[in-house]
């Protein structure tokens, strides 16, 4: 399982902080990540929440930007001290799928690349519905694994080791497009979707931040891949990056809608 999944567990959990914040440094990460804020619609004074904030870097943005108050919730003891550390003092460590907080309690809420990592994203999706108030705002950030491409020789190889990738390295890899259907069984309005291509042809950026090139190798580890075929795997994400070919792509899914009444607590 991917080491979000659990990060207080890990030998060193401060080496995801340093994960997180190198991906917020991306220029990628950036730019979709203040969408994200923009479709909250935030006003000055109205209070919101981040599930699965991290490090808070988004949260304390969308905080000093709008003049707003931000709430936020990780499972990990390791992500809220980050948090606090910038600032933010309202941060809670809990589950997502069981939220501390009364019914219609924020004007707006969202939560990025937290719904892949869930292990009942129907249930933690109803949460976030439950605690904002009608009319305001509820926007999930996740990239779709079913929309991977990788250019390298064998490229059914490639299918392969994205695939692992998409169903046993993540619990819910493949899940964002359907978001916005989610979102309309709970009675939600306004649902719009809006993708975001991260495009790798920096072969460092994809190793130093997705970890791409050791994927297969994982695979071979857990029995899905047969040792050879990594290796092959190694050689030829080698070959193409020696060529100036290396390529890969990933889609992200902004999915964005309005609370409708009393249709956020079905």
């Amino acid at each position: 399982m991917h080491g979000f999944t659990d990060v207080d567990r890990q030998s060193d959990p401060n080496s995801w902080v340093a994960v997180l914040e190198r991906l917020s440094e991306e220029p990628f990460y950036q730019a979709y990540q203040h969408r994200v804020r923009e479709l909250l619609d935030p006003a000055p004074g109205r209070c919101y929440l981040e599930v699965g904030a991290g490090t808070g870097a988004s949260a304390a943005q969308l905080r000093d930007e709008h003049g707003v108050s931000v709430a936020t919730v990780d499972h990990a003891q390791t992500m809220s001290a980050a948090m606090r550390a910038c600032g933010l003092t309202q941060s809670a460590v809990a589950d997502a799928h069981h939220l501390p907080f009364l019914s219609r309690s924020f004007d707006g809420a969202w939560a990025d690349r937290t719904v892949q990592h869930l292990a009942d994203p129907r249930a933690a999706i109803k949460e976030l519905i439950r605690v904002v108030r009608p009319g305001g705002r509820v926007v999930l950030a996740d990239p779709d694994y079913d929309t991977q491409v990788l250019d390298i020789a064998d490229q059914s190889l490639a299918r392969r080791v994205l695939r692992f990738r998409a169903e046993v390295l993540l619990r819910n890899g493949t899940l964002a497009h359907q978001h916005a259907g989610l979102f309309a069984a709970h009675g939600l309005v306004d649902i719009t979707v809006e993708p975001r291509t991260l495009l790798v042809r920096n072969p460092t950026d994809a190793d130093n931040v997705l970890g791409l090139r050791s994927w297969a190798a994982t695979a071979a580890q857990r029995g899905t891949l047969d040792p050879a075929e990594a290796r092959a795997f190694e050689d030829q994400f080698d070959e193409a990056v020696t060529a100036h070919r290396f390529t890969y792509a990933v889609t992200f899914f902004l999915t964005a809608a309005t609370v409708n009444g009393d249709e956020s607590i079905r």
